[in-house]
């Protein structure tokens, strides 16, 4: 959804150079609404990419008319409601096994046009946090999570904000960069406590 909304942006702005030569001017909003529309027009669903992939939400919609900073009383609104809808474990148990939350921390697969509609889906985590201590190739768009666990704790209150952090992270940070992963169904639940594992694990490498 991201690069959709970097392409809808991209568009804004040809928009907007191209009314500069000729034609009436419009307003931002409006450029941004022919943006979205020619984007759902030309977007072709296929495998896993769905149409819903162009199609904004509330707190989308929010976040991109405000420029990531919607007014207070709009802000905790919606980051309540987000909070309201993440879906805890029925069994009450948050971790999984790192070695498997390494492997979809790993993994950018998932979602895009040659994938099949029946394959799991990875958290391409590394490609915005640092992780484990041996990865170098990393992202800093998210903070380094190493030592997660080992500064955080393994209390049953840390287990479930992580669990639900991964699950929506707008739930604790509205126009948070950070996807909705069991919000958006990219993760489903074990692979979220798989990833939970990976950061609070005393065994795993990250809390070495």
């Amino acid at each position: 959804m991201k690069t959709l909304l970097f392409a809808a942006g991209a568009t804004v702005a040809t928009l907007l150079l191209a009314a500069c030569a000729s034609g009436p001017r419009l307003s931002e909003a409006e450029y941004r609404q022919m943006a979205i529309d020619t984007i759902k027009r030309d977007f072709q669903a296929k495998g896993q990419a769905k149409h819903e992939r162009v199609t904004q939400d509330e707190v989308q919609q929010a976040c991109n008319s405000y420029l990531n900073n919607p007014p207070n009383e709009l802000m905790v609104k919606l980051t309540s409601a987000q909070l309201a809808a993440v879906k805890l474990p029925a069994d009450g148990k948050y971790l999984g096994d790192w070695k498997e939350g390494e492997k979809i921390a790993q993994s950018g697969r998932g979602f895009t046009w040659s994938d099949k509609a029946d394959e799991p889906a990875g958290g391409n985590c590394y490609n915005c946090h640092q992780i484990g201590p041996q990865e170098t190739s990393f992202g800093t768009i998210g903070p380094s999570l190493l030592a997660y666990g080992k500064t955080r704790g393994n209390s049953p209150e840390i287990q479930k904000y992580t669990y639900s952090k991964i699950f929506n992270a707008k739930a604790f940070n509205l126009c948070s960069e950070m996807p909705r992963f069991g919000h958006a169904g990219a993760l489903n639940e074990q692979q979220i406590k798989h990833l939970v594992a990976l950061l609070l694990d005393p065994a795993s490498p990250v809390n070495k």
